[in-house]
């Protein structure tokens, strides 16, 4: 039975970065009718907040990542890591050592001066025909896990490939701090153990973790998963991903307008590819899915795709649905949304012209609260030549069959019978209907409003600016 894991640390948000391993991890779960489970590694008790455990549960809920298991989380799970400490100990695969922070710092020192690598020197270590320290009495003594001293610990990464570490390379991690408290390398395989994780999937900044955790998985008698170490992203300027990105959490995206479909879409396509396919379904991506087509290089992160695919989206969404979403976007800005004009009409003459939600929500919301065309749009665009025809338009817009070709119609006769040319009439109605000097075709716009509303803000405008 395939079964992976998404195992956050709930110390910031759920960032990009995360949400790939999630998506990929997810992905590979549903490509085999396996399971895909959470857990959360919350034993960082400095790090670790509620808020932060909520914003990942609320980012996997709005990209739509479902897990079958979960969510766990690992302070729950402290009487299973000392039971297994504890049996450790007793096989004789850790001891207790004692040696104090200081004389760690001065062995380090020492090491680092005659160009060694720094690394604990086996003091309590216990050895076959080695009589070791007395304990001292009033010091709490730390549990470390006896590594192999000999051989090298392997294993083929399925998108690194062939991964060989030496044994002496590696040092006697402590498993259990002074208080008792597991480290993270010892949860990780026992929660990966109890759990029957079948595969590893995880960013690439674990690789240095896995030959320890594949020694501890060992000891257990356990067999020890297989891995995919993932490799990073990087930022549209080729450095490594960060803050400074605006990829701080992908709660961010979705408050900048983007639907959960296109940043799936998009991540997916990240260090992954199915031949020149760009748009894709997550339907499609599972059964496509697999680590044949994972690169192994860094994949970058491209702003101006994101928005291209999100562009894509919103176009071919249904347009109640974007209502739906655009109205809550509306109200939260205060707008009150009135049956007419209908938001839906809005959205399908203006999702065509966007990239985003917000663009979307901005377009709209000139439809339900009243425009203040700036004095510099007014003076541009309702010249004296304009205001005799717009006076025109207004009196045959009380009587026009109320569709666009009809006040198409209308504007024609108005700009034959003053000799303007189409823009001279268009752009003030544009302007003083919406406040904008940019929309969709202006016969379009004006038979979305309601008939005394159109009627109400051209009159007043013509009025006031006169």
């Amino acid at each position: 039975m395939i079964r992976t894991r998404f195992a956050p640390s709930p110390t910031g948000f759920l960032h990009i970065g995360g949400a790939r391993t999630a998506l990929f991890a997810w992905a590979f779960a549903r490509h085999h009718g396996g399971k895909f489970i959470l857990r959360i590694e919350d034993t960082d008790l400095a790090r670790s907040t509620p808020e932060a455990v909520q914003a990942i549960l609320d980012g996997m809920d709005w990209l739509g990542l479902a897990y079958d298991e979960g969510p766990f989380y690992q302070m729950q799970r402290m009487d299973r890591y000392k039971e297994v400490i504890g049996q450790m100990l007793a096989s004789g695969h850790a001891y207790y050592c004692y040696t104090t922070p200081e004389e760690l710092e001065k062995m380090r020192e020492e090491q680092l001066a005659r160009k060694q690598k720094p690394r604990y020197n086996g003091t309590w270590r216990p050895e076959p025909g080695k009589t070791l320290p007395t304990p001292p009495a009033d010091l709490k003594p730390v549990v470390r896990f006896k590594n192999p001293g000999e051989g090298v610990v392997a294993w083929d990464d399925l998108v690194k490939g062939r991964i060989e570490i030496a044994n002496a390379e590696l040092d006697d991690l402590i498993i259990a701090r002074q208080d008792g408290t597991p480290t993270y390398n010892f949860c990780v395989v026992v929660d990966d153990w109890d759990m029957r994780i079948s595969h590893v999937i995880r960013g690439d900044d674990h690789v240095n973790n896995t030959p320890r955790q594949i020694n501890i998985f060992r000891a257990l008698g356990a067999e020890a998963p297989q891995f995919a170490h993932l490799s990073m992203i990087l930022g549209d300027d080729g450095q490594k991903l960060s803050k400074r990105h605006g990829s701080v959490s992908v709660m961010q995206y979705h408050e900048d307008g983007y639907l959960p479909e296109a940043v799936l879409n998009y991540l997916a396509r990240l260090g992954w590819s199915h031949g020149d396919d760009e748009v894709f379904s997550m339907q499609q991506f599972c059964d496509w899915f697999d680590f044949d087509h994972v690169t192994p290089s860094a994949a970058q992160f491209n702003t101006e795709k994101l928005n291209w695919l999100n562009a894509h989206y919103i176009r071919q969404a249904d347009n109640a649905h974007l209502a739906g979403v655009v109205g809550l976007r509306l109200e939260g800005r205060g707008v009150a949304i009135t049956e007419t004009p209908s938001l839906e009409a809005i959205i399908a003459l203006y999702k065509e012209r966007i990239t985003n939600l917000n663009e979307l929500a901005d377009a709209a919301e000139v439809f339900f609260v009243d425009p203040a065309p700036s004095a510099e749009l007014l003076a541009q665009h309702l010249t004296p030549e304009a205001r005799p025809a717009l006076a025109d338009f207004i009196a045959g817009l009380a009587e026009v069959a109320w569709d666009a070709p009809a006040i198409n119609a209308l504007i024609k006769s108005c700009i034959g019978a003053h000799g303007l040319k189409m823009p001279r009439l268009a752009m003030p109605l544009r302007v003083l209907l919406t406040g904008q000097a940019h929309t969709p075709s202006v016969d379009a716009v004006v038979a979305l409003f309601p008939r005394e509303l159109a009627l109400k803000r051209l009159s007043s405008a013509l009025k006031s600016h006169h």
